[in-house]
């Protein structure tokens, strides 16, 4: 059984990659095509995906800063938004850091390649040490 916390953010992530593989329509409308009539279930990952939207530019520029040798763009779209996550939980001040990784390392685990979770483990730790957080 999973935890609400984790299902929120497995569900924050559909939402953004729909977000994104759309072309970043207004996310209300992505949430009408996932959530269907089961949006009640939906709202914590709408609530997360939503903060995470509101501040992607600056999310984008902290996983650049992090993310050596790597261009934003030539990260996956799945890892892209895993980053985008845990760098808003990073930032943030409710979610320990070390949850906040394993969380994405998790999500990576479930819905990426083979090789995602070691990647996103190693960002969002560059992040957590360079923001202070580790």
């Amino acid at each position: 059984m999973l935890r609400p916390e984790t299902r929120a953010r497995a569900r924050a992530l559909q939402l953004l990659y729909a977000w994104e593989a759309q072309n970043r329509p207004p996310l209300a409308e992505v949430i009408g095509g996932l959530a269907g009539k089961d949006r009640r279930r939906w709202q914590p990952g709408v609530a997360l995906a939503e903060r995470v939207t509101g501040e992607v530019g600056r999310l984008d520029a902290e996983i650049a800063q992090s993310a050596e040798h790597w261009r934003l763009e030539r990260i996956g779209a799945v890892e892209r938004n895993i980053l985008r996550l845990g760098t808003w939980e990073l930032l943030g001040e409710d979610t320990p850091p070390a949850v906040a990784i394993d969380e994405a390392v998790r999500l990576a685990r479930w819905f990426a390649g083979p090789k995602a979770p070691g990647f996103v483990n190693g960002v969002l730790d560059a992040l957590a040490r360079r923001l202070g957080r580790l």
